[in-house]
C-alpha cells in the first residue's frame, strides 16, 4: 500500500472542503428559486417583493459556499 504524503492529504482536504461546502448552498439556491417560481406562478403582481426576497436568501446561501472557498484555500496555502 502506498504511503500518502502531507501534500498529498493537503490537497484531499482541501477538496473535500470546498466540495462538500458547496453542496448545501447548491440545494439551498435550487429550492430558493423553485419557491419563487412558484409563488410568481401564483402571484404575478408580488414579482417587485418576491424577487427581493429571492435574491436576499440566495445571497446569504452562496456567503456558505464562500466560507468554503476561505476554509479550502487556508488549508492550501496557510496549513504546514
Amino acid at each position: 500500500m502506498p504511503t500518502i504524503d502531507a501534500a498529498t492529504m493537503k490537497l484531499l482536504a482541501a477538496g473535500l472542503a470546498m466540495g462538500l461546502g458547496a453542496i448545501g448552498p447548491g440545494i439551498g439556491v435550487g429550492l430558493v428559486g423553485l419557491g419563487a417560481l412558484n409563488a410568481l406562478g401564483r402571484n404575478p403582481e408580488a414579482k417587485g417583493s418576491i424577487m427581493t426576497y429571492m435574491i436576499l436568501a440566495i445571497a446569504m446561501a452562496e456567503a456558505v459556499a464562500i466560507y468554503a472557498l476561505v476554509v479550502a484555500i487556508l488549508l492550501l496555502f496557510v496549513m504546514k
